[in-house]
């Protein structure tokens, strides 16, 4: 099912996108929803999926170690497909109801050549957790 281009919108990865550029991105997307203590990704598994947060927090561990916090218009699961390794580097665990819409590896590719501005700023972000 496609996620309708209107939700994204509010969310600041994709605020300077075009309308059309916004349902094309849109319709790459699925929802992913998941319970407060629910684990959606596991340090060390492959990774295959971008999640982007539309309501919600997770927290990301490594090694039980709290790395960080996030929120809605965060993002995370850009290292397993950006970066040098196809492996979670971390673990990302749900504290409250979230709500997600989630691009998969192939259809993320084709974000990066479709939209190469949108692919640096990810990656910046990328850069910038890593140096952390």
């Amino acid at each position: 099912m496609t996620v309708d281009s209107d939700r994204l919108r509010p969310l600041p990865l994709f605020a300077d996108l075009s309308d059309a550029q916004r349902k094309r991105v849109a319709a790459w997307m699925e929802e992913r929803t998941a319970d407060a203590g629910e684990r959606i990704v596991p340090e060390g598994a492959a990774g295959y999926e971008f999640y982007v947060i539309e309501s919600g927090t997770v927290e990301i561990t490594r090694e039980g170690a709290l790395i960080r916090t996030l929120g809605p218009g965060d993002f995370f699961g850009e290292m397993a497909l950006v970066g040098s390794s196809a492996r979670r580097a971390a673990s990302v665990v749900a504290t409250s109801p979230l709500r997600a819409l989630v691009v998969h590896g192939l259809e993320f590719r084709e974000l990066e050549t479709q939209l190469p501005d949108m692919a640096e700023r990810i990656r910046a972000t990328m850069l910038a957790r890593l140096a952390e």
